[in-house]
């Protein structure tokens, strides 16, 4: 070494000294990262997890997963690290390699259980040694006869919103993100897939790697275990499904890369590389799941005409407004879902026109107007920013967040208009891209980069934090709407029926034209039109649920409608579609009738469903 070089590395080295000095915060410098958590026992600011190595094998035969699960930390010179748990069995925990004490913490209904695990503040790395137990909720464990093709089991998970902690012991709040990677062990003759990137054909010997790149929140964890297979749409979208399905799911989403497209030219890249759907057994308990690059989907979106594939574009919206940008806490859920809405009829109007856009947005509207209706006791919950202190957070999630998130935004878009309303957006996306954000946070962004710049005033704290639907919302019509309405007065003031009307209709029309069922309407009326429609035996489920609903509500017993309905309950565990039809009984005073129904379907219902109904029927009083 000259000596010039010894100046310049003595140099260097006074620099890095001052300046690995100044890289240390003061006590009073740090701020608190992590916003207040009531559906979670980690203690982030603390102690947080960013990476997780997740080794199980999944046994159908004890219907019990089991493994490790190693987290990278980052550790605030703490002693301990929180993870959430509920109905698993710890076996052992280690820290940096070496075995370490814990403490499972008081059970909650609700959250379950604290495990609090001791480390030192020099701590890189825990391991959490686990099985899952036969109360686990997110685990659905389904025999072959409850599979699509009757041959072997199938298992899927459902972590939203707080379930992750009942498969994994991890910290389950959807402020904080993490990567993984994953090796899963099942029956050579299946096939695993994740929310992350995936197989397209069976590993001989049953073992799967899995590797997600992009931080997620929790509760996008996600596996499925199968006797499936895969179909590509495009080089960056496809499906899985059942030998027997795979063909109908392929037809019937054969235009995702078109919506992949369509947003992308709205809000900016995809940033998962891959989106594919995998169709589940129809027990699934919602529409779909968007966890990242592998949304999981009902059947019963599957109609043959892709009538119902807004939920397809729904889920892949999720992708920026969710899983992209993700709301901090539960009481922000608005902020995935409201979005969300608004980003899906926006992809279905580039596609598809602006008249099934409007239409789509009408239907959410009703909803909404049925969920105010329901609220009216209790005219809180009808607020976008929720308190569900000591609730589960499945109780927000319902048509407020939903579709009055929706119409708030889209009565922005048309008071701002919609050029620069659509650059916010993509600039919200891009800004806070891979992040958490609350509602507070967002109306703060909103006054600075939309309104404030504008010169726009708007109520925004009225929409937000006041029960109800402020007045000045956005207007939405449709003439194909207001056709089939006058179609329905034509029907009711004829003996005859003209069946040539409804010859064009889409999904919604027809959906719009049965809610719309006075109360006047008579059993010889529902009969007349089931003759002339075969409404009873309708193979589209969306149109199905609402005639099964009216059936129910106007009494009306003709051409084996009650036992549809009752197969339709026991084959289907779309919580909605569930819901929907358990209600219409228990406010029809039939409430005899759905428990005889329901203790045959529980079964096959997963606990997100079982419980709502639970506790509709009071089924556990029974």
């Amino acid at each position: 070494m000259t000596i010039t070089k010894k100046a310049a590395f003595f140099k260097l080295s006074l620099l890095l000294l001052v300046f690995g000095c100044k890289a240390e915060p003061k006590e009073e410098e740090k701020t608190m990262t992590y916003a207040e958590e009531l559906h979670s026992y980690a203690k982030p600011n603390t102690s947080v997890i960013n990476h997780l190595d997740l080794d199980i094998t999944v046994d159908f035969d004890s219907e019990i997963i089991s493994g490790k699960a190693t987290y990278s930390i980052k550790n605030n010179n703490a002693d301990n690290i929180i993870l959430d748990t509920k109905f698993l069995e710890i076996n052992k925990v280690e820290a940096d390699g070496k075995q370490t004490t814990f403490e499972l913490g008081e059970f909650d209904e609700q959250l379950g259980q604290a495990l609090i695990i001791d480390i030192k503040n020099t701590t890189k790395t825990i391991t959490v040694y686990y099985n899952t137990t036969d109360k686990t909720e997110a685990l659905q464990w389904l025999s072959p006869q409850q599979t699509a093709d009757k041959t072997h089991p199938f298992l899927f998970t459902q972590g939203q919103a707080i379930l992750t902690r009942t498969w994994i012991p991890i910290q389950d709040s959807p402020q904080i993100r993490i990567t993984y990677d994953a090796t899963v062990k099942v029956p050579k003759e299946l096939m695993a897939v994740m929310s992350a990137e995936n197989p397209k054909t069976k590993s001989p010997d049953g073992v799967y790697s899995f590797t997600m790149k992009q931080p997620i929140s929790p509760y996008l964890m996600a596996l499925a275990v199968g006797d499936i297979e895969y179909k590509a749409v495009s080089e960056r979208t496809g499906v899985y499904a059942e030998k027997s399905m795979i063909e109908k799911a392929h037809n019937e989403f054969s235009d995702m890369e078109k919506m992949v497209v369509a947003a992308e030219n709205l809000y900016g890249d995809y940033d998962w590389d891959q989106f594919d759907v995998i169709v589940l057994p129809p027990s699934f308990p919602f529409g779909g799941m968007e966890n990242p690059r592998l949304t999981f989907a009902t059947p019963t979106v599957i109609a043959g005409d892709k009538s119902l594939t807004s939920l397809i574009a729904h889920e892949l919206a999720h992708s920026w407004s969710g899983n992209l940008v993700t709301n901090a806490t539960w009481n922000d859920f608005w902020l995935n879902e409201g979005f969300t809405v608004y980003f899906e009829i926006r992809i279905m109007e580039a596609l598809y026109g602006k008249d099934r856009a409007n239409m789509i947005a009408l239907i959410g509207r009703q909803d909404l107007d049925d969920e105010i209706e329901s609220f009216k006791e209790e005219p809180n919950r009808t607020k976008l920013k929720l308190d569900l202190a000591d609730k589960n957070p499945d109780d927000g999630m319902n048509s407020i967040a939903y579709d009055k998130g929706y119409l708030f935004l889209r009565t922005l878009e048309e008071t701002v208009g919609r050029e620069k309303f659509d650059a916010f957006l993509k600039n919200y996306f891009k800004t806070h891209a891979f992040s958490t954000i609350t509602t507070e946070k967002f109306v703060d962004y909103l006054n600075t980069n939309l309104l404030e710049p504008n010169n726009v005033t708007f109520n925004t704290e009225e929409w937000i934090y006041q029960p109800g639907i402020p007045s000045n919302q956005a207007i939405i019509s449709s003439d194909k709407f207001v056709n089939a309405e006058k179609a329905l007065e034509q029907f009711l003031e004829s003996d005859t029926i003209d069946t040539s009307i409804t010859k064009d209709w889409t999904t919604l029309e027809w959906v719009h034209f049965i809610r719309n069922f006075p109360e006047t309407m008579t059993a010889k009326d529902m009969m007349r039109l089931d003759d002339a429609f075969n409404l009873s035996n309708a193979s589209n489920s969306h149109i199905a649920m609402v005639w099964f609903e009216q059936a129910i509500n106007l009494d009306y017993h003709g051409n084996n409608v009650d036992q549809n309905i009752e197969d339709f309950l026991i084959r289907v565990g779309r919580r909605w579609y569930v819901n929907t039809l358990f209600k219409a009984f228990e406010k029809n005073g039939k409430t005899e009738e759905a428990l005889a129904i329901y203790k045959k379907s529980r079964p096959n219902y997963h606990s997100v469903t079982a419980n709502t109904i639970d506790e509709l029927l009071d089924f556990n009083n029974e």
